[in-house]
């Protein structure tokens, strides 16, 4: 297997690879073998879902090879990896198969220095690469040995492409001649480890050869402990690619590194830099954007963040709160096509007169944003005569002087598009503008899931607000009041109902309910169980036969959900009410000199259970000056409070209420309500005459 793995990476031209297993049944991919790389760059992927966002996944659910040719095409197609490693390389992945059976993945790594093009002799290489892999797969799965995950994956070191052995007497002479070198040199393993360390680089570092040799710098060296040293590090053993930086040795002496990356490690030469030339470049770095440990964090806050945003207003704020701060930017424009014209969603730095101008417009090849929605492709201008070059219609009327224009892209595909701008010209460099289309790929993944959210609770709320009766008729003889709240989580919407009947000149019906959940299965099924009270009421039917038939009607749907409910039947020339309870909350009855009672109605089983459930009424009288309440649990229900103290509560509150004023008495109960985690329904009715 390792012979195999070091082949394919030798004959594809790549400089390290990473080996994936499917274990039967499994629904993820594992990483086992790690070529030419130290495995702790791999750590955030050992374990892939086949569903995840990745170039191995999509290569190995969709059989396909899978090429991404750089840095800016991995940040703009895969934002997650792309924040972890935004560094310039080429990557492949493909599925390892035998015969018709996917058994893993295949990942190789190039330099970014490499052609944008995969080439055939490259791409036959991959195939047959994974081919004989496949095959030693499925070999030793036949054996009863199979590769399977074991904890950390095998790391295979790859020999250099025109290695030798070194004769004692020409080491002697390497040695001799690297010594005369200016400046001091080392070398660190794949694991970043020195393995090497000259006497001039001892003496540069301060530290005797002890303390160095089989250590990480960043640890044997308190002052190289920073984030630009091991950042530099990684970039060079990713990209393949020579790096440089300059350090601070305190107190006083700045010392730059050149570092040389190959598959057995990295070469490193150090030197003294000049205070005055070299060491200010440091510094100034952060000129062309945040350093890259202020960007991992700011990253790491907005994909936070943004897990937590319900709505596309929600995106727009966050995404400004959090973007703008973080990458100096002064203005931001959230956009999304609809109907052929781009929609402004959001916006922060500029002027509401400015945007009503340009929300709304045609989608046009001639306006950034709209081209960036067609290619995908991001666009970055430097100045205004940048700008200017690309789209020759573009008056500037914002007094900004750098734009990045970023794709939004979910699902593969793009969703909207974000502008940044700047008050001062910006050169964005390579590695910039990679950090820039992953964040932007993480907005536009919520941005995706902000908008379906919004279309999901529109609906919701339309169905509800046509389900829910929008005015209670006008009774003489009785004063109403009704109040609907609904939840402050999920949708919003909930199935909690209420309803107040007509039956003739002197009789009355109502109702209240809730129905289990809070989507919009609930609200349908709350419009469901309305319509069937209000179809068995106004035949005559007695609150027992009422709740008994809705109660077989659910049954019937089968809908997976349970509904209480409660009927009145109101008799107003008699001032009497009967009433019959599905596994709600009893009614509250206050009477005229404030004594508040629980009417003892006897519980029957929530609707949509037993098909043949009896619900037992009981009368109760109506004197004079009376408030019946009528409400559902969310009214009462808290956390680690017991059910009938929460009642009793309610009961004492209704007492010291002014029952000549229903509506403000329905305020003042739900003003005193629990933190709304559920529905809330009321409907308090006094016979008055």
């Amino acid at each position: 297997m390792e012979t195999a793995m070091a082949a394919v990476v030798r004959e594809s031209g790549a400089y390290g690879g990473l080996l994936y297993v499917l274990p039967p049944g499994d629904d993820a991919l594992w990483l086992v073998v790690v070529a030419g790389a130290p495995h702790e760059l791999a750590s955030p992927w050992r374990r892939i879902a086949l569903t995840d966002p990745m170039p191995v996944a999509d290569a190995v659910r969709e059989r396909r090879l899978v090429w991404i040719s750089g840095q800016e095409e991995l940040a703009r197609r895969y934002p997650r990896p792309a924040l972890v490693l935004p560094y310039d390389f080429a990557l492949s992945a493909a599925p390892v198969t035998s015969g018709a059976a996917v058994l893993g993945g295949l990942v190789l790594l190039w330099s970014g220095t490499r052609s944008p093009q995969l080439g055939p002799g490259e791409r036959e290489a991959i195939e047959s690469g994974c081919r004989r892999l496949g095959s030693l797969l499925q070999e030793s799965a036949d054996r009863g040995d199979p590769l399977l995950p074991t904890g950390r994956p095998r790391t295979l070191p790859l020999p250099l492409p025109k290695g030798r052995t070194v004769p004692p007497d020409e080491a002697a002479a390497i040695t001799a001649f690297v010594d005369r070198l200016p400046g001091g040199s080392c070398a660190l393993d794949m694991d970043g480890r020195i393995t090497f360390v000259t006497p001039t680089a001892v003496d540069l570092f301060g530290v005797g050869p002890d303390e160095l040799v089989g250590a990480l710098p960043w640890e044997a060296l308190p002052w190289m402990d920073v984030p630009q040293v091991e950042d530099r590090y990684r970039a060079a053993l990713v990209s393949n690619r020579p790096q440089t930086f300059t350090v601070l040795r305190p107190p006083d002496t700045w010392l730059a590194f050149e570092l040389y990356p190959d598959p057995s490690g990295v070469s490193v030469r150090i030197t003294g830099a000049d205070p005055s030339k070299d060491a200010p470049a440091a510094p100034a770095a952060p000129a062309t954007g945040p350093s890259r440990a202020v960007l991992l964090y700011q990253l790491m806050q907005l994909a936070a963040t943004l897990t937590e945003a319900v709505g596309v207003q929600d995106v727009a704020d966050q995404t400004a709160d959090q973007l703008l701060p973080a990458l100096g930017a002064q203005g931001m424009v959230l956009m999304a096509p609809e109907d052929g014209r781009l929609r402004i969603l959001g916006h922060r730095g500029y002027s509401a007169e400015l945007i009503a101008r340009f929300d709304s417009l045609p989608l046009s090849e001639d306006i950034p944003a709209a081209r960036v929605l067609t290619t995908g492709v991001p666009c970055f201008f430097m100045n205004f005569a940048e700008l200017r070059r690309d789209y020759p219609a573009t008056t500037h009327e914002d007094g900004m002087a750098a734009w990045a224009v970023l794709p939004l892209i979910a699902s593969g595909r793009p969703k909207g598009s974000l502008l940044l701008s700047y008050r001062r010209p910006r050169a964005f460099p390579p590695g910039e503008r990679a950090i820039l289309t992953s964040m932007a790929g993480l907005v536009g993944q919520a941005l995706d899931r902000a908008r379906l959210y919004d279309t999901k609770h529109d609906l919701a709320h339309r169905l509800q607000s046509a389900l829910l009766p929008h005015t209670l008729p006008h009774i003489p003889g009785l004063k109403v009041a009704a109040r609907y709240l609904p939840a402050a989580r999920g949708l919003g919407i909930g199935g909690d109902f209420y309803d107040l009947i007509r039956l003739d000149e002197h009789t009355v019906g109502a109702t209240i309910g809730d129905v289990q959940g809070h989507n919009v299965d609930a609200a349908a099924l709350m419009g469901q169980v309305r319509t069937a009270v209000y179809a068995h009421a106004t035949v005559g039917s007695t609150p027992d036969k009422v709740l008994a038939g809705t109660n077989r009607l659910l049954t019937d749907l089968e809908p997976g959900l349970f509904t209480s409910c409660v009927y009145v039947h109101l008799d107003l020339a008699t001032r009497r009410a009967c009433v019959a309870t599905a596994g709600h909350p009893p009614p509250l009855l206050r009477h005229a000199d404030g004594h508040t009672e629980v009417v003892p109605v006897p519980p029957g089983l929530l609707l949509g259970i037993e098909p043949d459930s009896r619900y037992p009424a009981m009368e109760v009288p109506l004197p004079p000056g009376c408030v019946l309440a009528l409400y559902t649990d969310g009214l009462v229900e808290a956390p680690g409070v017991d059910f009938d103290d929460a009642t009793a509560a309610l009961a004492g509150l209704l007492e010291h209420t002014d029952p000549a004023d229903l509506d403000a008495m329905a305020d003042t109960l739900i003003r005193h309500s629990p933190t709304p985690g559920d529905d809330i329904a009321l409907l308090l009715i006094s016979p008055c005459g």
